[in-house]
């Protein structure tokens, strides 16, 4: 069966991008780290990934790269990635770096899957549809080109209209950017689930929305709509009455230069009820050589800053953090309990590496919130 004639599995565009069977190109840059979107790919949706490509790994498998992922096989070429395993549907571009452009060694790749018919998704800030080089050769050859980035064109700026969802609002906010507020939201959507909670996610960036198979990435948004696109997720993401409770992925963090905006306009769009802190305990200075000035501060003060900052907008609310997320995945196990514990002390909060430990604190901490929220209504 040829990718083209497979695509007739698909009973619309969010299942297309969402389920479709996925070769990831990831060339130098494969890692936890250096492409987040390969990996979260691999973590949260193995079974659609037949194959990466970075040549420096060629042989292995995702597993013995990664340390999770399994038997996925690592290939040198995109040639090699057609020859192995199960056919794919579509080319994923694995990376998001800074600038989000399209590396130009990488255009031939693009081109070459085009030509069998394959999907593209890409979550980088050039637009693959808007290449009309690319955009020909997809309607040539009845091939769809995801721009997971590409935001809508009619969204409104906030209003609070977020404030009128039963369900109760969860927004992951971070110390930094790259810290795993996606990570969290996820684990904690099965963690509720496995308590018999039903929580949706809202995803607003790139590895989510391929995750989600829906949502707006809102670091591609124009800075006066950032709050209207997460009222928005928001809102549809409690629509139709199913969620107990809406997990909002976050974006970026106050503490970062770069990336302040996009976290504040998340954080007065969707109005949280509650947030759950994310934290790398390796990392004592903001990510990335450009902003190594800004020395992080201590957990607690992080945690007033966000407090603070949603009073801003709705003093009313009793929006506060309730729990502590750690990355710990480049650090020992011995170092990341100690870190837990540091987390635990510092703030008097749950706290867990949802990974390495399991998420099951923070599921608590957000049912008993909600519990008390609901009774104080």
């Amino acid at each position: 069966m040829s990718p083209r004639a497979g695509r007739e599995r698909f009973a619309d565009s969010r299942e297309r991008l969402s389920s479709s069977r996925i070769t990831i190109l990831a060339e130098g840059a494969f890692g936890v780290e250096t492409a987040k979107t390969a990996s979260s790919a691999v973590r949260y949706q193995p079974e659609r990934v037949c194959s990466v490509i970075d040549s420096r790994f060629a042989g292995q498998t995702v597993g013995e790269t990664l340390g999770f992922g399994g038997d996925i096989p690592i290939v040198a070429t995109f040639e090699e990635a057609m020859a192995v395993g199960p056919r794919p549907d579509a080319l994923l571009v694995g990376i998001a770096p800074q600038g989000g452009r399209l590396p130009e060694a990488w255009r031939a790749v693009l081109v070459a899957a085009l030509g069998l018919g394959m999907d593209i998704i890409s979550g980088l800030h050039f637009f693959l549809s808007d290449d009309a080089e690319l955009a020909a050769l997809a309607d040539r050859h009845g091939c769809a080109l995801f721009d997971l980035r590409k935001p809508p064109d009619d969204l409104p700026v906030g209003t609070g209209r977020a404030m009128r969802t039963e369900a109760f609002r969860v927004l992951t906010v971070g110390t930094d950017c790259n810290t795993g507020k996606m990570t969290v939201s996820l684990e904690l959507q099965r963690a509720l689930a496995e308590r018999g909670v039903r929580a949706a996610f809202a995803a607003t960036g790139q590895t989510g929305i391929l995750i989600a198979g829906t949502g707006i990435a809102v670091d591609a948004v124009v800075s006066d709509f950032i709050s209207g696109a997460a009222e928005r997720l928001t809102l549809e993401a409690a629509a139709d009455g199913e969620a107990e409770i809406v997990l909002v992925e976050g974006q970026g963090s106050l503490m970062h230069p770069g990336y302040s905006g996009v976290t504040l306009g998340l954080l007065h769009g969707t109005l949280p009820q509650a947030m759950i802190l994310t934290w790398m305990p390796s990392r004592p200075r903001i990510y990335g050589g450009n902003h190594s000035w800004v020395v992080l501060p201590e957990l607690d003060e992080v945690i007033q800053r966000y407090e603070g900052a949603l009073a801003w907008a709705c003093p009313e609310i009793p929006g506060r953090v309730i729990g502590v997320s750690l990355a710990t995945y480049d650090i020992s196990e011995d170092e990341a309990r100690a870190a837990v514990r540091h987390a635990r002390e510092v703030t008097g909060l749950p706290a867990t590496d949802p990974i390495r430990f399991g998420a099951a604190p923070l599921a608590d901490a957000i049912i008993q919130a909600r519990d008390a929220h609901a009774a104080s209504a």
